[in-house]
């Protein structure tokens, strides 16, 4: 997907000058169907940008089925990932001056 993303340009307003990072890629068990998960570089039109792509799935999936040898390519999902967000909150947390004082 990061390599379609790369290579093919997408007639979208929405996606134009976005780049976009792929962080993880969930298949389905039998491979049918697949959830991308992916974050806009610098964070901005998250949701834009996760809409639009989802408007595109067929195209990108096509574009897919030019990339892997498959018995069936896989129905594409985009969503934003967010663990970043997660990641950051545990770590201010964790910083926060009441775990401090518990860890003395």
């Amino acid at each position: 997907m990061s390599e379609i993303f790369l290579r093919v340009d997408i007639a979208d307003a929405d996606l134009a000058g976005v780049t976009i990072t792929v962080t993880e890629v969930e298949a389905s068990p039998d491979l049918r169907n697949a959830r991308v998960y992916v974050v806009p570089l610098g964070g901005s039109n998250q949701d834009t940008v996760v809409t639009a792509l989802n408007r595109h799935q067929k195209f990108l999936r096509g574009e897919l089925g030019h990339k892997v040898t498959l018995k069936f390519v896989p129905a594409l999902t985009f969503s934003l990932d967010t663990t970043f967000d997660k990641s950051d909150r545990v770590d201010k947390l964790l910083r926060s001056d009441k775990v401090a004082q518990d860890l003395r």
